[in-house]
């Protein structure tokens, strides 16, 4: 669909918050989204310049749009959450959790079972979870075992079948493990009281558990009976310690959830610490792709709406590290800085810094301390994967890097015998290209590599690989093809997203087996290009060599600029601004010159 076209059927989408659907020409639902109106968040596809192609793409492939409205903000976002879970669209965020958790099931029977299940079933049991690991749930289910005798038969124990003597005690009873409800030794009131107190322990509450305790304890020495007394006393030591455990930060604490978050690039890793009656009772990590230029609070709220659906939570508060725009307003979002609810915000900050840097470990491969055979077993294995003419004893990767859709800088590692050799990397200030455009800045950076090796007789590399698939490999081609290179060395593209190599000229692109030690040294050296290229970038920004792209219009000062910033994050955003809402802000003359600069600028392009 057209900019035109789109403009033929704008006054038909009403402007009221809802949620909108993409559809492609076979009718594939490309794109999920949610809107406080609908009109203007679907016209800004339509009119303005995006800075990634998967964005641009998109657009092109929209055939048509639909459209739901929604009473509010928070409906929307919730409806959009719920959309994107069933379907999983293709240019959505996408959550890559695809388990099925276990639950703890409170069978719907007299004398409920209790047992561990990953099935949801609508019979009328109660089911408490889900939890994230069946092994821990086993524990936890022993554990509560030893302080609360439930039955584990799976006899018909109805008040007939009791009543009639049907059934006999088993040795289950004799170690202490069961009342005996079966020969009407234990009433059913009792057998209640007994699952909440294991619903107690679930939550995490086990103040109440323990004053339990402490009430049949002194029932038993009113009665004289000690060894009884004195085993009851047993437990409760027992569960104080637990709980002294179990508290991580203060027991004050009411119930809430802990979030936090790691990206780079379009990868990004959310934690999750669900936390009741101080104890946390719940902790997960889970991995996201971003598709479309999302920013870190965009894909922190919807992870936050993902997991606590997932988990069920009922928490009014969520701590988080920066501030969020989440629709449920009955929900405090809270940035805690100090105190109890800072120290378990850091501990989660701990836990998805250490599930990302061992995911890395598994995925990526290092050759330091290897024997030279070791090393050279990895580099014949890629050379036979990829039919490369020689072994790549010499590996080089390019990779462009820009900040918030501006300041574009670039990246070169080199890699000799498997390892990094730092000596050689690069990095470069573009010079030749105005404005963000990644094929022509990945045509100037390779130009200017190799042209200077040539000038200085310096070796060439067995292997280039250019990190951004077809489109950055056919413009990196365009300064092979200059500097009269082609068939001198071997060049690729490397999909950021699915790992898929392209060689110059094919249509079908090339995957290593997922397992091999050849993927892990590619991923090592994509990686370590991005971290170069990022370091590099944020020198750069931290010394001021980059002027924020606002104070480069003329009669836009750093005061206007930092407000601007301040209130909508990034110029990207800026860019999406109803001009009413920016001269609320800072005053009609200067919005007239921030969006003639914006024209100006789309026009250019």
């Amino acid at each position: 669909m057209t900019a035109k076209q789109f403009q033929q059927i704008a006054h038909t989408i009403p402007l009221q918050p809802g949620i909108y659907k993409y559809y492609d020409t076979g009718g594939k639902l490309l794109y999920v989204g949610k809107a406080k109106e609908l009109r203007k968040r679907i016209s800004s596809y339509f009119s303005k310049t995006f800075t990634t192609y998967k964005t641009h793409e998109l657009v092109q492939r929209i055939h048509h749009i639909e459209f739901t409205i929604v009473d509010s903000e928070q409906d929307a976002f919730l409806l959009e959450n719920s959309l994107i879970k069933e379907y999983q669209p293709r240019y959505n965020i996408n959550l890559k959790d695809d388990k099925t958790y276990p639950y703890i099931v409170i069978k719907k029977e007299p004398f409920p079972r209790i047992f561990l299940t990953r099935k949801k079933i609508n019979d009328g049991s109660e089911y408490l979870g889900p939890f994230t690991s069946a092994g821990k749930v086993r524990d936890l289910i022993s554990f509560i075992k030893q302080y609360v005798p439930l039955r584990t038969c799976k006899l018909n124990l109805t008040e007939q079948n009791i009543q009639k003597g049907k059934f006999k005690v088993c040795l289950e009873y004799h170690l202490g493990n069961c009342k005996a409800p079966c020969e009407a030794l234990q009433t059913a009131a009792d057998y209640a009281e007994g699952l909440q107190q294991l619903r107690n322990i679930l939550k995490g509450n086990l103040g109440s558990v323990i004053n339990h305790f402490k009430a049949e304890m002194q029932e038993y020495a009113k009665q004289l009976r000690f060894e009884k007394a004195d085993e009851i006393r047993k437990k409760i030591e027992h569960l104080e310690t637990y709980q002294s455990r179990s508290v991580i930060v203060s027991s004050h604490l009411s119930n809430i959830d802990v979030f936090s978050i790691s990206k780079e690039d379009n990868q990004a890793y959310v934690n999750y610490l669900m936390v009741q009656n101080g104890t946390i009772v719940q902790t997960h990590t889970v991995p996201l792709e971003t598709k479309l230029e999302e920013t870190e609070e965009e894909v922190l709220s919807f992870a936050i709406a993902s997991l606590r659906s997932a988990f069920n939570s009922m928490a009014n508060e969520v701590i988080v590290p920066f501030t969020i725009d989440y629709p449920d307003k009955q929900i405090i979002i809270t940035v805690p800085k100090g105190g109890d609810k800072k120290k378990l915000l850091d501990l989660s900050v701990k836990n998805v810094s250490y599930f990302r840097e061992e995911l890395k470990k598994k995925k990526i491969l290092r050759l330091e301390g290897k024997t030279d055979m070791e090393k050279k077993q990895v580099l014949y294995e890629l050379q036979n994967f990829l039919h490369l003419p020689e072994v790549p004893l010499h590996i080089e990767c390019f990779d462009n890097s820009n900040f918030q859709g501006s300041f574009p800088v670039s990246a070169m590692v080199c890699f000799k015998d498997g390892i990094p050799s730092k000596n050689d990397y690069r990095h470069f200030n573009v010079k030749t290209v105005e404005g963000i455009n990644d094929f022509a800045t990945m045509t100037e950076v390779v130009y200017r590599r190799y042209k200077r090796l040539l000038a200085e007789e310096q070796p060439l590399p067995n292997l280039v690989i250019i990190d951004g698939g077809k489109g950055q490999l056919g413009a990196a081609m365009e300064s092979i093809r200059q500097l009269g290179l082609v068939g001198r060395m071997t060049v690729v593209g490397l999909a950021k997203n699915e790992e898929e190599i392209f060689f110059p000229g094919d249509s079908e692109s090339f995957k290593l087996p997922w397992d091999s030690d050849s993927l892990k040294l590619v991923r090592r050296v994509r990686d370590e290009v991005h971290r170069y290229g990022i370091t590099f970038h944020r020198n750069k920004r931290s010394k001021g060599t980059f002027k924020n792209e606002l104070e480069l219009i003329t009669g836009i000062g750093e005061q206007t600029a930092q407000r601007l910033l301040k209130e909508y994050k990034s110029v990207k955003r800026i860019k999406d601004v109803p001009e009413e809402d920016l001269v609320k802000l800072i005053g009609a003359s200067k919005t007239k010159l921030l969006l003639d600069h914006f024209r100006k600028d789309t026009a250019l392009k």
